[in-house]
């Protein structure tokens, strides 16, 4: 047996790299019934000849994310478009939560900067930066941070997902680092005023040493099951100053000697930010009272 990474599943098959061969490959026995292989894992599989194989077992993951469904991620890039269509910073922030729980590196491109001023673009990075995360301004017109995020995406055996919305320009994006790509784009839909999905399955794609899953966009997103008391610890800023409330439980809504809402007073938390926490913690209790 060998040891490959499955970078593509369709159609009931699964594409296995080794080496720099890639074999079409159908689960063995459980593995082709129950469904549990996923793009990402490192599997051990058997040759049947120069391009078909079987996969015989899975090796022990680090992680695996649901969506997009990919195992063994090392990085989550998420790409918010900054015009055409216009930043969704409700859904970024609920993204921002799941990468959070799942404990992965995050970096936030703000793309399309050369379609509004540049002071708005700064002033919408620098809201994530204090919060904690790596942001980058981006433009695959201009070709502004393309580098930084080539060198962010193609580190040794790193597998990183590419996620946003659809229309916010990643494909655009991979295919200006890597023009051999040659990813379908997708334009503007004037009636809906968001992209049209050009990407259908999650595939894993070189770049560099590493690999990207550039994955079907979406524009709505639920949060999994986390009790009311858990979700400060997935808002880095609000995290840093939860523990220092004076109960133990404060949610940081109305409680006195919250430090949290002492921070956001002095402008240390954005607004933005604290609303979208609120609103999140108002969906949990909603569905802690519906069970």
């Amino acid at each position: 047996m060998e040891e490959g990474l499955i970078i593509k599943g369709y159609g009931g098959f699964y594409f296995v790299r080794s080496g720099k061969e890639t074999w079409r490959c159908r689960g063995r026995g459980r593995l082709r019934r129950d469904g549990s292989l996923l793009v990402g894992d490192r599997v051990l599989f058997t040759k049947i000849d120069s391009k078909e194989g079987l996969i015989e077992a899975i090796l022990p993951r680090k992680n695996s994310i649901q969506r997009p469904p990919v195992a063994n991620v090392d990085q989550m890039i998420l790409v918010v478009s900054l015009a055409q269509p216009e930043p969704d910073l409700k859904l970024l922030n609920r993204t921002l939560v799941l990468g959070e729980m799942e404990k992965l590196e995050i970096l936030i491109c703000f793309n399309k900067v050369d379609l509004v001023a540049r002071e708005k673009a700064e002033s919408l990075e620098e809201i994530y930066r204090k919060a904690g995360y790596r942001t980058l301004l981006t433009s695959a017109l201009e070709k502004i941070g393309v580098t930084e995020l080539y060198q962010s995406l193609a580190a040794e055996r790193r597998i990183s997902v590419l996620a946003g919305p659809s229309g916010a320009g990643k494909s655009t994006l991979l295919n200006t680092i890597d023009p051999g790509l040659s990813l379908a784009t997708g334009e503007i839909s004037p009636k809906l005023k968001r992209g049209r999905h050009t990407t259908r399955y999650v595939q894993l794609l070189p770049i560099g040493n590493g690999y990207v899953a550039d994955t079907p966009g979406f524009s709505n997103l639920e949060l999994p099951s986390i009790k009311r008391t858990e979700l400060a610890r997935y808002f880095p800023e609000i995290r840093e100053y939860a523990g220092k409330c004076r109960f133990l439980d404060c949610l940081h809504i109305d409680e006195p000697d919250c430090e949290v809402k002492n921070a956001l007073k002095r402008g240390i938390i954005s607004n933005i930010r604290y609303q979208d926490y609120q609103r999140f913690l108002g969906e949990i209790i909603d569905k802690e009272r519906m069970y």
